[in-house]
């Protein structure tokens, strides 16, 4: 990992960044969802067929880890990272199945001073999933916080 070059004075309102993109397998669907969230929907081939959705889904939690790790990869372990406070607004908003493929991107929505931490800088972002036929499959915002660049 190379050293943090991201500093909060580099997140531009209303930037925005493919950060990945990733194909959901059965086998990884299942393999998640009977780890973390065991609903026959998500697990159960046969259960998930005589479902509201006709067929097996992702848990939307898979969802968003896939884009929490994109996330990571592409700004968050590149920044002066200082934890979020949290997500607001998760949204699934249509079923991944096996064999879509989800790209993910963010765009950052605001941007502020700290007014209690002089060194720190929070941005919200907004993270939306669109699967291979440009559909929005899911979306989340948030604040992050950031170190801010040194004043030399």
């Amino acid at each position: 990992m190379s050293a943090p070059t991201l500093y909060w004075e580099d997140f531009r309102v209303g930037e925005v960044h493919e950060m990945g993109s990733h194909t959901f397998t059965l086998e990884e669907i299942v393999e998640f969802a009977t780890r973390y969230d065991p609903q026959p929907i998500h697990i159960d081939v046969r259960a998930a067929e005589a479902s509201f959705f006709g067929g097996l889904i992702a848990s939307g939690w898979h969802t968003c880890a896939v884009g929490m790790r994109f996330a990571v990869d592409s700004y968050i372990n590149a920044g002066i990272s200082l934890g979020s406070p949290g997500l607001d607004n998760i949204r699934w908003h249509k079923p991944v199945r096996p064999g879509d493929t989800v790209t993910y991107r963010r765009t950052t929505l605001a941007t502020r001073a700290s007014q209690s931490r002089p060194g720190v800088g929070l941005m919200q972002g907004r993270i939306e999933a669109f699967n291979q036929h440009g559909e929005l499959v899911m979306s989340n915002e948030g604040w992050g916080m950031f170190g801010r660049r040194p004043q030399e």
